[in-house]
């Protein structure tokens, strides 16, 4: 294993942020930790890279348990921008390959590659400040990227860039894992964790769940059935003993029943009173990710 986390708990003044994590990662692997704000996954990360201790437990990365010795062989991007916005795209790449103990001449070598790959090299004479949401978050790849690490741990670094720049980061992430980067990556979008390899799913300050996405959503011990929504005002009215939950997903109800025939069946004599007329509107859908997670956090809540 090139991460293990065996019994690792944290807490901050009375909050406990980590509780008895145990976590393993494979080296190849892109993990995803996923979770809503404040499940601990920023905690992990910032374990993982020696910037807090545990209170207990054991934690190794890439077989050792003094993290100060192996953080030339990480890279770490954090949640906030955290580079200098007043340098320019290649003044901080030079400061940030010199901190990493590189020759000015290696450091020209890397940023070209970076730079390139990240395709800011036509920006590297433009200040920090200046550049988009997006263009930041390469910045922060291409600054990570500097010294060639085994590991990269990246603490939702998409958050409020918008969906193309959110694309390209993720081709630039999958491209250095096939390159045998380690990658470790918390996000908030499920569309983004449909991409790892694993996910750890969290939950106040616990995981919840741990294995393949698809492996996750095989698991999913509901079924889901979509009905158009025509009046938000019926929702009350559509519930029934085989139906668990009811949501809103745009033009649509979602309902998590147990039963598909049952939950038909009552939906059907329900609606026919309520919307004289209906007939067969209702669609079984494979679970998303957002279903399982909202089924295991109510299994926990």
């Amino acid at each position: 294993m090139i991460i293990s986390m065996k019994g690792v708990s944290k807490s901050f003044a009375r909050n406990i942020a980590v509780n008895n994590i145990d976590l393993q990662v494979t080296e190849g692997e892109i993990l995803g930790l996923v979770g809503p704000d404040g499940a601990g996954k920023t905690t992990i990360m910032r374990m993982l890279t020696g910037i807090v201790d545990p209170e207990r437990g054991e934690i190794q990365v890439l077989g050792s348990s003094n993290l100060e010795s192996i953080k030339g062989s990480i890279g770490y991007i954090p949640q906030k921008f955290s580079l200098y916005g007043d340098l320019t795209v290649m003044e901080n790449i030079n400061l940030l390959g010199a901190l990493y103990g590189q020759t000015p001449a290696k450091i020209q070598e890397l940023a070209d590659t970076v730079l390139s790959f990240t395709k800011l090299l036509p920006f590297k004479d433009r200040l920090a400040n200046n550049l988009s949401g997006g263009m930041k978050q390469k910045l922060a790849l291409a600054t990570g990227m500097m010294h060639r690490p085994r590991i990269l741990f990246l603490d939702e670094p998409t958050t409020g860039v918008d969906p193309v720049s959110r694309r390209e980061f993720w081709q630039m992430l999958y491209q250095l894992n096939k390159e045998g980067t380690t990658v470790v990556v918390s996000t908030p979008y499920m569309d983004e964790a449909e991409l790892c390899h694993r996910l750890a799913f969290m939950h106040a300050g616990r995981i919840i769940a741990n294995d393949t996405p698809s492996q996750l959503k095989a698991d999913y011990p509901y079924k889901i059935l979509e009905l158009p929504l025509h009046d938000r005002r019926i929702k009350q009215q559509l519930m029934s003993p085989a139906i668990v939950d009811i949501n809103i997903f745009g033009n649509y109800y979602h309902l998590i029943v147990t039963d598909v025939a049952q939950a038909k069946q009552e939906l059907q004599a329900t609606l026919s009173t309520l919307r004289p007329g209906f007939a067969g509107e209702i669609r079984v859908l494979e679970p998303s990710l957002d279903d399982v997670f909202v089924a295991l956090a109510d299994e926990v809540s």
